[in-house]
């Protein structure tokens, strides 16, 4: 048994207050605010000069794809650049001068940074050079690459079994890093790769797999310029994916109509005013949200059956409201479908959403005539309970009005990070595909195991009990992402060792095993050479698309290297020569690893060529309404129970949201600025009514309480601010919040975490 001394690490951080403001919330989202915040950001962190060559050539044809969101690009990007605010602060936060390098870590011990917030620690800049932290200490120090590697590769071999491994992915990775470090960690013997999908759209892969066949959207971004209604449920495009603001502007150009759906009236809904036109500058920009339906949290299966109950009683009256040629020919469950509806009154599911019946009859309204039909939505539907429920709910819409294989009409689940869809395309899972294992065997000369891995709330599980030693992580910020923080980083820190394959500093490299080792890796931005010569990766967008990514800015420093180099030389040290694939040739070759994936990956051939220029679409069956794959080779209506909460009295549900001063984990700044929050993160939103029932008042101190399984759970400190949402629900920032969010509690079948309706009391303190 080991007497390590435990490192006194805080895995929350500061929770003290900054001296709040506070302003009405905005009408309208982008504009020259949006431009003026985003130059700031960008000249602050990386200078002028650098900071307008770089932002000229993200989301180019021949640039770098933003380490941002994975909204498509347009076949032919704006003169004036083909990005947005958060897409620039990304980038500012990838390639500032700040360095945490040799004398940072002289200077801080893990202890105090811990006690950093994570808008602190974020800010401190890019790793510079290979550092480890030893047993026993609290300062992490330089180490050789490849002492790194051989520590690894000895840590590796000293586990009982390779199912003790964790091997961890985030979406900021390419298609070369993430197709090699799959077939590494299946070479090593595992399945263990839980992966940032994990967490967010895993709901939404599980849906669309049983009813559609892929899990995928099948819209392209040439749709909306033809669809007649787009739902966006569950999403907040302006601060998450500002750039869909541009395809919702076509769409009402066109003559389209967009129904919002949110219990939340964020601002990019409401108007957008384009910067890149000069319309959108100089006037009031487009009024986008035609019909706003204000939802109760949770509540979008109530809302989504009441639509379709109403839509099913108006095709009884006129037969053509669905279209039941689509429905004959390529579904399968319609009558059981309808049969389900007579079990639930409209005034059950008016009261269960809480929206009015009037809001509903205008959405019915604008649904019953038309079938050029996109529904977008993204985690404010799948981090549920009923995740997976809530999202073959909206493929039932979509199915009964034949809204699938045509122009205009589709599902389009947006995607967070810039290619976590590419990385589970080309491999990162847990489950086990028999055709992917035959593939790589047939390629790789080796035989994948086929025991079913860890997702990520079971790794978490697993590492705390101790079952698994070893926790590797190609990117992310894996403690600040995951739910239950504490019990996620007590997880961490039962690990023999913790390695986090990282550009910059965060705080689940504070919060680490036994003996940690931070990899330094390239960002996108940065140039990538070889023998003098300029690489590219390749990276998916939210849509399928295919294209190449090249930086361009000098790297931060000459000690970094590639995440495939840093693969291959990992696999190299375990391996020693001794197995089929010659690991550290091919993680230096990128054409050779993509020739590879075109063998083992349906879609992928030729895609040293395919990938130049604009790229190239992966199949998708959904497009050519090829249900061939699933039961009676039809496409799945599916019977979907309504939510479940049976909140007492004075409970709460809460739903966890990003600010508009961050991406994921990453906290750019601490102004919301489109909900009129400035300085401050550690805040609660709302409803008045509800504030003044507790005897409660704008910014008094709280603490919020969740309790599951008899365990308590507390987030202290936060602020209440008086705000237009649901009577019973609540909204705060994460990851502040995510250690109110049990880490086995968790939607049905995609296991993601109920991070969109917890269930919590409210503390005065």
């Amino acid at each position: 048994m080991s007497t390590t001394k435990k490192r006194n690490v805080s895995a929350i951080g500061s929770q003290e207050f900054n001296e709040i403001k506070l302003k009405e919330p905005a009408n309208y989202a982008a504009g020259l605010p949006a431009v003026k915040v985003a130059l700031q950001h960008a000249f602050k962190e990386m200078g002028v000069v650098k900071s307008l060559h770089a932002l000229s050539q993200m989301n180019q044809k021949n640039g770098f794809d933003c380490p941002g969101c994975a909204w498509p690009d347009p076949d032919k990007p704006s003169k004036l650049g083909e990005y947005c605010e958060n897409g620039a602060k990304a980038l500012a936060e990838e390639a500032t001068n700040k360095r945490v390098d040799k004398s940072f870590f002289e200077k801080y011990s893990v202890e105090e940074l811990s006690a950093w917030s994570d808008y602190q620690i974020g800010k401190s800049g890019r790793i510079t050079e290979p550092m480890v932290l030893r047993a026993g200490s609290i300062y992490y120090e330089p180490i050789s690459w490849e002492n790194a590697y051989e520590l690894i590769a000895e840590e590796l071999h000293k586990l009982n079994t390779p199912d003790e491994g964790v091997f961890y992915t985030s979406g900021r990775s390419s298609n070369e890093a993430a197709f090699l470090y799959g077939l590494f960690v299946r070479a090593f013997g595992t399945n263990n790769m839980p992966d940032c999908s994990n967490m967010c759209h895993e709901s939404s892969g599980v849906a669309l797999n049983e009813t559609l066949g892929i899990g995928k959207g099948s819209v392209k971004l040439e749709d909306f310029n033809h669809a007649e209604v787009v739902m966006v449920i569950g999403q907040n495009p302006g601060t998450n994916h500002p750039r869909m603001l541009s395809a919702l502007q076509k769409c009402k150009e066109n003559g389209g109509k967009v129904i919002s759906v949110n219990p939340l009236e964020e601002a990019g809904l409401i108007r957008f005013k384009n910067p890149q036109e000069v319309k959108g500058v100089l006037s009031s920009g487009t009024a986008l949200t035609d019909v706003h339906l204000q939802v109760k949290i949770n509540q979008d299966v109530s809302l989504l059956k009441l639509i379709i109950k109403k839509l099913a009683s108006l095709d009884k009256e006129k037969e053509n409201v669905f279209d039941h040629e689509f429905i004959e020919t390529y579904t399968n469950g319609y009558e059981e479908l309808i049969k389900d509806l007579e079990k639930y009154s409209v005034e059950e599911l008016i009261k269960l959403s809480g929206v009015d019946e009037e809001v509903v009859d205008e959405a019915v309204d604008l649904l019953a005539n038309k079938n050029k039909i996109i529904v977008c939505w993204a985690m404010g539907l799948t981090q549920h309970k009923n995740g997976v429920a809530n999202i073959k709910e909206c493929v039932n819409l979509l199915l009964l009005k034949g809204s699938l294989g045509k122009p205009g009409a589709g599902t389009c689940p947006v995607r967070g990070h810039s290619n976590v869809q590419g990385d589970r395309t080309v491999g990162i899972m847990h489950h086990v595909s028999p055709e992917l294992n035959k593939s790589i065997e047939k390629a790789f000369g080796f035989i994948p195991p086929d025991k079913e891995g860890l997702d990520t709330v079971h790794a978490i599980e697993a590492m705390h009990e101790g079952k698994a030693k070893i926790f590797i992580a190609l990117g992310g910020n894996f403690l600040s992402a995951a739910s239950d923080t504490e019990y996620t980083a007590q997880a961490l820190q039962n690990c023999d060792l913790t390695v986090n394959i990282s550009t910059k500093l965060n705080r689940t490299h504070l919060i680490a095993g036994k003996t940690a080792l931070m990899l330094p890796t390239l960002g996108r931005s940065e140039l990538d050479l070889k023998n003098g010569k300029p690489r590219f990766f390749t990276v998916e967008n939210s849509m399928g698309k295919v294209h190449q990514s090249k930086g361009l800015i000098r790297p931060a420093s000459g000690d970094l290297k590639s995440e495939p180099e840093i693969i291959g030389e990992i696999a190299n040290a375990y391996f020693k020569g001794n197995h089929s694939v010659d690991w550290k040739n091919l993680g230096a070759d990128y054409e050779m690893i993509r020739e590879k994936i075109g063998l083992v990956i349906k879609g992928f051939e030729d895609v040293n060529n395919k990938s130049k220029n604009s790229g190239f679409y992966l199949p998708n069956n959904v497009r050519d309404l090829d249900f061939s794959k699933l039961p009676n080779q039809k496409a799945q209506f599916s019977l979907c129970d309504l939510p479940k909460h049976e909140l007492k009295k004075d409970e709460f549900i809460l739903m966890t949201i990003r600010s508009h001063d961050q991406f994921n984990t990453t906290i750019y700044g601490l102004d919301d600025r489109y909900r009129g929050v400035y300085n401050e993160r550690r805040v609660v939103f709302m409803n008045i009514d509800d504030i003044n029932e507790l005897s409660l008042k704008k910014l008094d101190v709280v603490n919020l309480v969740s309790r599951y399984n008899n365990k308590e759970r507390k987030a202290s400190n936060f602020l209440i601010i008086p705000y237009n949402i649901p009577r019973g629900n609540l909204a705060s920032y994460f990851p502040e919040t995510n250690v109110l969010v049990p880490y086995n509690h968790f939607a049905d079948k995609s296991h993601t975490p109920i991070s969109k309706s917890i269930v919590v009391r409210i503390e005065k303190v």
